[in-house]
């Protein structure tokens, strides 16, 4: 992207073996405007190129680049930039949404009097499918072929709607399924660090649809996760815009120790960050010790930028990122690259360090093996502190008193207690235990933090070896998989002669995509579900993934473990959580020696030997040459052609979504919000799983109950996010999260609020959709009360676009999560912040009085507004200040029409 305007005479050409290259020079700009901008952040310095080469006098405006090139570590945080993202990708279960929404942007566009080819993406954007493939069959050779049957027997009318989007737009591109996730794909093949377009040398950046887009900032590459309405803008051409980021320098000092995995640093790093409280910010890695991780370990830990909170988890560009482009087919970068960053002062050198906001210091060398759980990712836990730690869990969290114990106090040491029978570790087969509480149900090595970082899941291929070796074999009740985040994975396992132990062991290759972390488990065995729901029993999944929030990974299993791929066969062979690895073995072997997880865990020295004869660069490039063909089934899907979709009736999958319903060609002046009830009162920490839940559709939950009443049998409901794209499901499974505590109705679980329509003062216990349909038949707008971290975890849209659906007109809460506070922002619903110190506790506040926000033209970011609370029962009013969330003069205007995409929308139509 670019204009082709030089408003401070910045180009200049750099020479290559090649031939030269234009861009636009910071150090040039430098002198141009006598700012010193050498010692800034690379991140700040990625946004200041953006800004000067997309330079137009509207969008981006000289006062931004101004702005920019005078941030300052101090007072960061308070003025308004653009950034125009080079590129966009997407993943299918957010993908599918925004391509829905912009195949109803074109028919609107032509209500409005406008050309609907308009409606088209203005950058690149690459959509992988990755997330719709769930773990039906696991550990046994044919698992891959059969989910991936089943994967197209359920998205077969998803497939095509998107095999539709790929013809029917410019500059969309779509890797089918079956290839890998989509932050590993970008890693090791979309991304460029620098990107030439008709002779114009620019950083690689971007946004994406999931949160996890921070991967890419392993390599080099500034990017992060935006809701899909956001997305859609840039896809549209519309700028990111955003406050001038604050920016934590993490200082690493000393190396991993022997035994330590890049996933026990990325735990740490977010326990330590989360503490810190970097939410918004950038966080920029650097110092003496950043040279000796891996760019795959630096992918790691940028992966989980939004488990610390941070907008970015940056490491620069320096030697190891060009090593890594040639080791992964890409050597025709490398000097491009360099010669760039270097003039760009992009490049990252022993000894820099750039002002930062603040500086937080990590000694890798402190680093110890860890796990996180069970319900959080920052709940970092030593490993040798886990038994301790769960024991405590068991009866604060889960108020059990031991695993022993049903909640009848039965003992579960026999089949008769109901326990699921089977052989110990190691044993004759005659040896019978149970299932009890702390039972490992899942072991699942899945994308994406970790199945990017060779040296990880290669340690894993040595652990199941030795294992095999040994005798042991992971305990029968345990639901093994393995789904890597790309096919080099296979290829570099095959080649280390890894696979058959990871095999042997039921790690057999389920899928490439996104399964266990975002909640496509799949069901566990019948016998397994059937014993834990019978004893109410608190079971365990352990997941090399990013994500174990309550209620995501399986319905079954209360307490879920992030852990490296080796622990994670580990915990396999031990089919307990409550296993001390230093003194208790995994098993015994043929010769009836006790084998402990020491025996097995191999040096990094042999985890480096294995990695370098068995990775090559061809590998990848033999890959991704065919990235776009797909599996057999992707290639013989048809679909029509045309600019406009022809939408099914009958469809349960794709819909046509309201949003442009009866839109006028201008906004409506903003509306005081009055009379307004309460649908929900949350605490802290209500996630984006808890609004809008993914994983299993239940009969009985209201968008069951739609799938039924639509003649859809309950096995073929699939899930909440391969059914994004209809808007019915969507509504109805907003806040249905199996787990979610409304304080309305302290009593309940679930999606349950209490229903205040009533004339006489009365109140029903009711399903939150079917209170809020019965609350919009009288015309009564709703309000949202929360606590701190509201809408922290994925980047769903939905969250935002199910929370306008319900008729809610505003949120308020203690504290946000940037992403789920800009895609409200996005959806017109006006996120609102108690003072500080105060909550709905704090101000007395029930949920059962009635609400009015008054608003008018004079609405401005930031701006404090009053809301009158009125008691119901005793007509006594009194009065909240809160502090409006428009936290930009954009978003003010985004808000005045409805939201991001009718703003959009007339303004296309106006152009």
């Amino acid at each position: 992207m670019t204009t082709g305007i030089d408003p401070f005479g910045t180009v200049k050409t750099l020479q290559l073996p090649g031939g030269g290259v234009r861009f636009h020079s910071l150090p040039e700009l430098e002198r141009a405007i006598g700012r010193d901008v050498s010692r800034m952040p690379k991140t700040v310095k990625v946004l200041l190129e953006s800004a000067l080469r997309n330079f137009d006098g509207y969008t981006v405006r000289e006062k931004d680049i101004e702005t920019i090139a005078s941030w300052h570590a101090t007072d960061s945080g308070q003025e308004e930039v653009s950034f125009k993202p080079a590129r966009v990708v997407l993943q299918d279960f957010t993908g599918v949404p925004v391509l829905v929404d912009l195949a109803a942007m074109r028919e609107a566009c032509i209500t409005l009097g406008g050309d609907p080819r308009k409606i088209n993406p203005l950058v690149p954007c690459d959509l992988v499918i990755d997330h719709s493939v769930q773990v039906d069959y696991f550990g046994r050779p044919d698992a891959l072929q059969r989910n991936l049957d089943r994967e197209f027997e359920r998205n077969g009318e998803r497939y095509a709607f998107l095999k539709w989007g790929q013809q029917a737009l410019d500059n969309f591109s779509v890797v089918p399924p079956g290839t890998g996730i989509v932050h590993q794909v970008n890693l090791e093949y979309l991304a460029s660090v620098v990107r030439t377009v008709n002779g114009l040398a620019f950083p690689d950046s971007l946004v994406g649809t999931d949160s996890h887009t921070t991967m890419i900032n392993g390599l080099g590459v500034v990017g992060w996760g935006v809701g899909g309405i956001e997305a859609e803008a840039v896809m549209l051409g519309q700028p990111v815009f955003m406050l001038l980021p604050r920016v934590t320098g993490v200082r690493l000092t000393g190396r991993l120790r022997e035994g330590v995995t890049a996933t026990d640093l990325v735990l740490t790093v977010t326990r330590l960050l989360r503490g810190y409280g970097v939410v918004g910010d950038f966080v920029e890695f650097f110092g003496p010790g950043f040279g000796s991780l891996t760019v795959s370990d630096r992918a790691t830990v940028a992966n989980m930028a939004p488990e610390y909170g941070a907008t970015t988890g940056f490491f620069p560009v320096d030697r190891l990122t060009i090593e890594y482009l040639g080791k992964t087919g890409r050597s025709d970068l490398c000097s491009l690259v360099e010669r760039y960053c270097r003039e760009q002062g992009l490049w990252h050198e022993a000894g820099d360090e750039p002002d930062f906001t603040r500086v937080v210091d990590l000694h890798l060398d402190r680093v110890e093996p860890s796990l996180s759980g069970p319900r959080r990712p920052q709940d970092r836990i030593a490993l040798s502190m886990a038994v301790a730690e769960w024991k405590k869990e068991l009866q604060k969290t889960f108020g059990k008193g031991d695993r022993q114990s049903d909640r009848n106090g039965e003992s579960m040491e026999n089949e008769g207690g109901g326990g699921v029978a089977a052989r110990k570790a190691g044993g004759s087969g005659g040896d019978a235990v149970s299932l009890q509480h702390g039972s490992v149900v899942i072991a699942a090595i899945t994308s994406c933090t970790n199945t990017s970082n060779p040296q990880l899941m290669i340690a894993a291929g040595i652990v199941a070896r030795e294992a095999v070796r040994r005798g042991l074999k992971a305990m029968p009740w345990v639901k093994t998989s393995l789904a890597p985040g790309s096919r080099v994975v296979t290829d570099y396992l095959d080649a280390a002669g890894l696979s058959h132990p990871l095999d042997a062991l039921g790690f057999s290759t389920v899928g490439y995509g996104c399964t266990t972390c975002i909640g496509n488990s799949g069901p566990l065995p019948e016998s397994i579900a059937s014993a834990v729901e019978t004893h109410d029993l608190v079971v365990c999944a352990v997941l090399s993934g990013n994500r174990n929030f309550e209620g995501r990974i399986n319905p079954h299993v209360k307490a879920s473990y992030l852990a490296s791929p080796p622990l994670v066969v580990a915990y396999a062979l031990a089919g307990r959580i409550d296993i001390d690895f230093s003194s208790d073995p995994l098993g015994v072997d043929s010769e009836n020696r006790p084998v402990f997880l020491r025996d097995l865990w191999p040096s990094g020295g042999e985890v480096e030997r294995v990695a370098t004869g068995a990775l090559h660069a061809r590998q990848f490039t033999e890959r991704y040459r065919t990235v776009n063909e797909g599996p057999t089934q992707w290639q013989s899907i048809s679909v029509p052609e045309g600019a406009l979709y022809t939408w099914d009736e009958q469809s349960t999958y794709i819909r046509k979504p309201p949003f442009f319903d009866n839109l006028s060609s201008g906004p409506e002046p903003p509306g005081s919000i009055t009379g307004a009830r309460c649908l929900a009162l949350f605490g802290d920490g209500i996630t984006t799983d808890h609004i809008s839940p993914a994983g299993a559709i239940g009969s009985a939950q209201p968008a069951g109950e739609y799938l039924l009443a639509q003649g859809i049998a309950a096995p073929d409901f699939n899930s909440f996010g391969s059914r994004r794209g209809n808007h019915e499901v969507m509504t109805r499974g907003t806040f249905d999260n199996i787990r979610i505590r409304n304080l309305l109705v302290p009593d309940t679980e679930g999606g349950f609020t209490a229903w205040l329509g009533g004339e006489d003062g009365t109140a029903a216990t009711l399903p939150i959709h079917e209170a809020a349909m019965r609350y919009r038949a009288a015309g009564i707008p709703l309000v949202v009360l929360a606590g701190n971290d509201y809408g922290m975890g994925s980047s769903r849209d939905w969250a935002a676009k199910g929370t306008m659906l319900l008729g809610v007109k505003a949120v308020i809460a203690c504290s946000y999560e940037r992403i789920h506070r800009s895609n409200l922002v996005g959806m017109g619903v006006l996120p609102l912040q108690f003072l500080q110190g105060e909550t709905p506790a704090t101000l007395g506040l029930s949920g059962r009085e009635v609400f009015d926000i008054s608003l008018d033209e004079t609405l401005g970011p930031g701006q404090l507004l009053t809301v009158n609370v009125t008691d119901r029962e005793t007509g006594l009013c009194r009065q909240c200040r809160v502090v409006s969330r428009l936290d930009t003069p954009v978003e003010v205007d985004y808000y005045r029409n409805g939201g991001i995409l009718p703003a959009v929308l007339r303004r296309i139509v106006r152009s």
